[in-house]
């Protein structure tokens, strides 16, 4: 049975802690701007202490932990939303308080390292998370048929939601939010679309959404924290639609983590599987495309990639633990999500 958090009203309060990376002084302009639009929302924000550290880290581990506890265990706040990902959020993993962490749910949102403590919360309590925009991107306009994580958050229980393949996607590098704090468009210059790499043919497919960032929940496999098949063996009759995006790596990379994957169980339940589009270096003879088809061509499920679920935007707001259905022909491709438990 998965576990919704109650969705959103005017008046909550969401809070700001910095599980992984934290924010320097140059980026506190941006910050300001990205809680500025939450407030727009109706919301209150609540900033964490835990928020400023170097550039790997935004303080010790025991510290990190701590806030983020607390804020997920607090009564008042929410949602709560890291600013951005980072490098080494799984250090966390055997700090923190599961089962307090699933008393009251709450709605933890973010991707990129933030998905090392999405992925294990769902994994392990049946709690839904949500991987969707960070903080300090939450400024950005969300193009149609795509949905912020704002709009999730504030869905009420049962509700459905439709999103679509993005019509254009970002080519280009990530703005400087020092020099450009105020920025809230991006620059989608190169055509949209998911491609299909398994097989010919239409999808129309069902399962409960799990993921997150590769280079990031790989190392869980293996793990208590990753037990993919447990889930679905407690939570996921209908099997599992399981998600993953490259940040960068190159697509030799890919390949090889996309297998420890598969040698780890975690696509045995699966009735599809997204990869998110990536920026990361292709190698000769070796493509993206390669390497989802090699690594996972001949599973018997189809195999998208190219999908809007990462590090390029713009994003998809993905549900760990909502029902999923995936629908893919030549005319275009959608997913929805249903918010049910059962």
């Amino acid at each position: 049975m998965i576990t919704f958090p109650r969705p959103l009203v005017t008046g909550d309060v969401v809070g700001v802690t910095a599980p992984s990376t934290g924010v320097t002084p140059g980026e506190r302009a941006r910050l300001e701007v990205a809680l500025d639009a939450l407030h727009a929302r109706g919301w209150r924000t609540r900033v964490g202490d835990v928020m400023g550290g170097d550039r790997i880290s935004a303080g010790p581990p025991e510290a990190r932990a701590a806030e983020l506890t607390a804020m997920l265990t607090d009564p008042e706040v929410r949602a709560v939303v890291p600013p951005w990902g980072g490098h080494v959020a799984i250090d966390l993993l055997h700090r923190l308080d599961w089962d307090a962490l699933a008393a009251d749910p709450t709605w933890f949102v973010g991707l990129s390292d933030v998905s090392t403590l999405l992925l294990p919360l769902t994994l392990r309590t049946g709690v839904a998370t949500l991987h969707g925009q960070n903080l300090m991107d939450t400024p950005y306009r969300v193009p149609e048929p795509l949905l912020s994580w704002t709009d999730v958050v504030a869905a009420p229980a049962g509700t459905t939601l439709v999103q679509g393949a993005a019509r254009a996607w970002r080519s280009g590098p990530h703005v400087d939010y020092v020099e450009h704090p105020d920025v809230a468009e991006h620059t989608l210059d190169a055509p949209g679309g998911w491609t299909r790499v398994d097989a010919e043919g239409d999808v129309d497919v069902t399962g409960r959404l799990v993921g997150g960032c590769l280079e990031t929940v790989a190392h869980l496999a293996g793990t208590p924290y990753g037990d993919v098949a447990g889930f679905a063996a407690a939570h996921a009759p209908e099997g599992l639609v399981v998600y993953l995006e490259s940040a960068g790596s190159d697509a030799a990379d890919v390949t090889r983590r996309l297998f420890g994957l598969r040698y780890a169980g975690w696509f045995d339940a699966a009735t599809a599987v997204l990869l998110g589009r990536t920026q990361g270096r292709e190698v000769p003879e070796l493509t993206h495309h390669d390497a989802a088809r090699r690594a996972l061509g001949d599973l018997g499920v189809p195999v998208l990639v190219d999908v809007d679920c990462g590090h390029v935007p713009p994003h998809l707001a993905l549900v760990n633990g909502a029902l999923a259905r995936v629908q893919h022909t030549a005319a275009g491709s959608r997913i929805e999500q249903r918010l049910v438990g059962a």
